[in-house]
């Protein structure tokens, strides 16, 4: 079963929508959080140890888990996914740009 993880800002919209996407989906187990100090649920390297998978929003998120994590990335494989802060939790254009963005690297729920 891949741990992934899902990483935006806050962690209250992008990430935290892909989490409610995959969670249930036996295939895998889920966890999001943010890279921001007042995020919902803040990265830890923990979170970084954990998963075999990290999705980033934007380029600025993978640049934060770079420079702070840069060494416990190695052996992840780590994907930024280019989807802007522009949308709101559970936002209908939000789930199709995920399932497509991810569906080139993981298989994607219905």
């Amino acid at each position: 079963m891949d741990k992934i993880l899902f990483v935006c800002s806050q962690n209250k919209w992008r990430s935290l929508t892909a989490e409610s996407i995959y969670e249930g989906f036996s295939q895998y187990q889920v966890r999001s959080a943010g890279t921001a100090p007042g995020a919902r649920v803040r990265v830890t390297e923990g979170h970084i140890g954990w998963a075999d998978w990290i999705f980033v929003m934007e380029k600025k998120h993978l640049q934060v888990l770079t420079r702070k994590y840069g060494d416990r990335l190695a052996d992840k494989k780590v994907v930024c996914l280019h989807i802007p802060d522009q949308y709101q939790f559970m936002d209908i254009e939000l789930i199709r740009l995920l399932k497509i963005r991810l569906g080139h690297h993981i298989d994607v729920p219905d």
